[in-house]
């Protein structure tokens, strides 16, 4: 017996392992209702929070849904990935790409005056910038979902899905998916009634007497710094352990879904630098170079090396790098890849992302 059949099953995590490459594949055969199914997958670096997605685009029969899963694994194990379990499973990701009816509020960024004076305050929280993807969890009745930054149902991770079956009527988290936990923030519908003009220190209360209505462990509370003294001690610890940065949030604000054109009532502060670029060709030696959009078109922003436990990426795909500051050219130093980003288009990738050393920053004003 080959080990195929001995290992398949409708719901089957694949991994690969080589040198420093980590990877999960999983693949599930779904129900979807009046007899149908569907074929859904996810995949990424062991840990982290998978991109998922659907092999077919409107449900199909068991026979069929059965060929296009065994196909599938196939082609994996012909890759050289092999059966395990020691992974996080999905759940979900039937109607990805789908769009919700619900999209995010976004933050925009502050330097680090605007940040001080924010930590002194009486209006504005403060709370951890995680360094994770931002998702909303949804759940209507016996329906469960996750949507991504772009409004569109994506898959969950197993422990988060799990966690949210428990919580008692419909509601609409928001928050950060990181690995197999959910550091959530807000609260926007509760028992069936939308809650988000009310103001966020209303919406918190709401949300910590959620939590506290049943034991889990995959869905967490964002520790939320209120006082002037905690705030400043938040920030300096976050950024003696390297976190990715700190946000700020207004007390008495609605939640307002989007991104306002400047200001606005969330904010954020990152310690380093981090923007979304688009790859525009492949080099030799594991190197892409990445491009941002300006005003008078594209601009190359050089060139970052692919880590050997990353796939290459292909031009046009929207990827995520680190980096130190920007020359007056921008031209990226120092950039460290992070990955993919699929919750982000290409035309976000703009210049203003930019973070410019200060000797830099006069010279482009100038």
């Amino acid at each position: 017996m080959n080990t195929l059949t001995q290992t398949q099953s409708d719901n089957l995590t694949l991994y690969f392992r080589e040198g420093n490459s980590d990877k999960v594949y999983q693949c599930a055969i779904e129900p979807a209702g009046d007899g149908l199914f569907a074929v859904t997958f996810a995949y990424g670096r062991r840990g982290s929070t998978l991109s998922t997605g659907s092999k077919t685009s409107e449900p199909v029969s068991y026979d069929d849904a059965k060929r296009i899963f065994d196909k599938l694994v196939r082609e994996k194990m012909a890759k050289g990935y092999t059966p395990g379990a020691d992974s996080t499973p999905y759940i979900g990701g039937n109607g990805d790409k789908q769009p919700s009816g619900y999209l995010p509020q976004l933050l925009n960024p502050i330097d680090e005056a605007e940040v001080q004076r924010l930590l002194r305050d009486n209006v504005h929280v403060a709370q951890e910038k995680f360094d994770g993807r931002r998702l909303l969890l949804r759940k209507e009745g016996a329906a469960i979902d996750g949507i991504n930054r772009k409004g569109l149902l994506v898959g969950l991770p197993e422990p988060v899905f799990q966690a949210f079956r428990l919580m008692p009527g419909d509601c609409v988290l928001d928050g950060e998916s990181v690995g197999d936990v959910f550091h959530v923030f807000d609260l926007l519908t509760f028992e069936g009634k939308d809650i988000r003009a009310r103001k966020y220190k209303n919406r918190q209360i709401e949300l910590i007497n959620l939590l506290a209505s049943v034991q889990q462990r995959a869905i967490r509370f964002t520790e939320t710094a209120y006082t002037a003294e905690h705030k400043i001690r938040m920030h300096a610890t976050l950024q003696a352990a390297g976190k990715e940065g700190i946000v700020f949030k207004r007390l008495d604000a609605p939640y307002t879904p989007g991104r306002p054109n400047s200001g606005g009532p969330q904010l954020k502060h990152k310690f380093y630098a981090t923007l979304s670029a688009v790859v525009s060709k492949i080099n030799a030696q594991r190197s892409v170079e990445i491009r941002l959009f300006g005003k008078d078109g594209w601009h190359p922003a050089g060139n970052v090396t692919i880590p050997p436990n990353h796939r290459i990426p292909v031009i046009g795909v929207v990827v995520e790098v680190r980096y130190l500051y920007a020359t007056d050219a921008g031209i990226l130093y120092q950039p460290t890849y992070l990955g993919e980003r699929t919750d982000i288009e290409q035309h976000e990738c703009v210049r203003s992302q930019l973070k410019f050393k200060p000797a830099a920053e006069e010279a482009e004003a100038a």
